[in-house]
């Protein structure tokens, strides 16, 4: 796997970084590349409970990165009218739904197990999105995030349709594209972008993975499961995979574990999810 993103495994956390430093960890076609690859090795990781999703260097991802970005001008400016449109970014379909530059960010949020982000320096355009797909997202009282697309004359385009309006009202949603408005970490949280405004967003995000990875790996990936999949269907449907899924977990060896470590005043030793 490339060394732009890199994974290490300890304890059932994931730790997994954006990798290139002096780019603010903008996202290039190589970068995308990475991320789909990083995200296809997490989906089949059983023993990985829970991800902790940062950026090395002086920030957590600037967006596109810009010489592509200007690639993407000059071959618009040279192509004959008739000419079909290129770019850096490949958007091939995938057997996803989504293309390749959407699947970047919202393979995160395919994930089985949680992720948490750590946001520090900046999240902009890309990297905002690529934020917006993770579960929960602890960012550093300096933290500035954009939905910056517009400056460029472009429409965000990394799964936002699926992730912004999990977090705000249509109306601000609209206002963050129109604009691309540098938010501060705190105008963020009042908005739903983020979670948790801490002084260490690293640290209060390994924080919370070690208590997840603490439960039954069983019932947090069910229950992530769940959310995502109802928290926008109707109440047939809801109520039918509650069920369902219930009693998939009743009497699985992770819940009579679960069941025992309670009684016996111990910390519960879970299996990983094959």
């Amino acid at each position: 796997m490339s060394d732009l993103v890199s994974i290490s495994v300890e304890d059932g956390i994931a730790d997994v970084r954006l990798n290139r430093p002096d780019k603010y960890n903008a996202i290039s076609p190589e970068m995308f590349q990475a991320l789909n690859e990083a995200g296809n090795q997490l989906l089949e990781a059983a023993d990985v409970r829970v991800v902790v999703l940062s950026g090395n260097g002086p920030g957590f991802c600037a967006g596109l990165d810009m010489n592509s970005f200007q690639g993407m001008a000059d071959r618009a400016e040279s192509r004959s009218s008739d000419a079909q449109s290129q770019s850096d970014v490949s958007v091939a379909r995938t057997e996803a739904v989504e293309n390749h530059a959407q699947r970047a960010a919202y393979v995160w949020r395919r994930l089985p197990m949680p992720v948490i982000a750590a946001i520090h320096g900046v999240a902009y355009g890309g990297g905002c999105q690529i934020a917006l797909a993770t579960d929960i997202r602890f960012a550093e009282p300096s933290a500035k995030l954009s939905v910056l697309e517009i400056k460029w004359g472009l429409i965000p385009d990394m799964s936002i349709t699926q992730t912004l309006r999990q977090t705000v009202r249509m109306d601000v949603a609209k206002e963050l594209t129109f604009t691309g408005r540098i938010l501060s970490a705190e105008e963020a949280q009042e908005l739903g972008l983020v979670t948790h405004v801490t002084e260490n967003a690293r640290d209060a995000a390994f924080n919370l993975a070690q208590e997840i990875a603490g439960r039954s790996p069983s019932a947090v990936r069910a229950g992530k499961h769940l959310l995502e999949t109802t928290w926008h269907a109707d109440d047939e449907s809801g109520f039918g995979l509650e069920a369902k899924l219930q009693m998939g977990l009743i009497g699985s060896p992770n819940q009579v574990e679960a069941i025992k470590a309670n009684f016996e005043n111990r910390d519960p030793k879970f299996t990983d999810v094959a």
